[in-house]
């Protein structure tokens, strides 16, 4: 009775261990449809200095298009005017405007709205206007979706800037 308990043992052992060995099999993308679906979700950025020197009135191409919002990665770090970036602050990041300029936010997809103070340059993603902290985006409602269709009114620009 030992020996055929002892047999027994050894051969659940040997089974689980061959059965742990067998390889899991995947369908993995071809390099192709890889390549594919990589050109399909790249996004287009745009260069930086194309948006140095381009005059005092650059801002009003700026004033419609797509806002989206940055947070958690760039916490702690240096924004353009050389405050450190708090994603719970009522700021945003805008190409041209001047930094200082305090602008509305007004969400053309569900109409609220939102006073932000510019202190960054960006986004550089094509097709958007402005970059919006984590708790500004969530003022208008577009932390979950990630962007929405905005327009900008100055509200107030900077004493320097006249």
């Amino acid at each position: 009775m030992r020996i055929q308990f002892f047999y027994l043992l050894i051969f659940s052992f040997w089974l689980t261990v061959l059965n742990g060995c067998v390889p899991i099999r995947q369908m993995l993308p071809s390099a192709r449809e890889a390549s594919q679906d990589h050109a399909k979700t790249k996004t287009q950025f745009e260069n930086p200095n194309d948006f140095k020197n381009l005059g005092p009135d650059a801002w009003k191409d700026e004033m419609n298009g797509i806002a989206s919002w940055y947070g958690a990665d760039f916490e702690g770090r240096l924004t353009s005017n050389g405050e450190i970036y708090d994603m719970y602050a009522m700021t945003a990041a805008h190409k041209t405007l001047p930094l200082g300029t305090v602008v509305k936010v007004n969400n053309l997809d569900n109409g609220k709205s939102v006073q932000v103070r510019i202190n960054d340059r960006g986004p550089y993603v094509l097709g958007r206007i402005i970059d919006l902290s984590k708790t500004a985006a969530e003022a208008i409602g577009i932390s979950g979706t990630g962007t929405a269709h905005v327009q900008l009114e100055i509200v107030k620009w900077p004493e320097d800037s006249k």
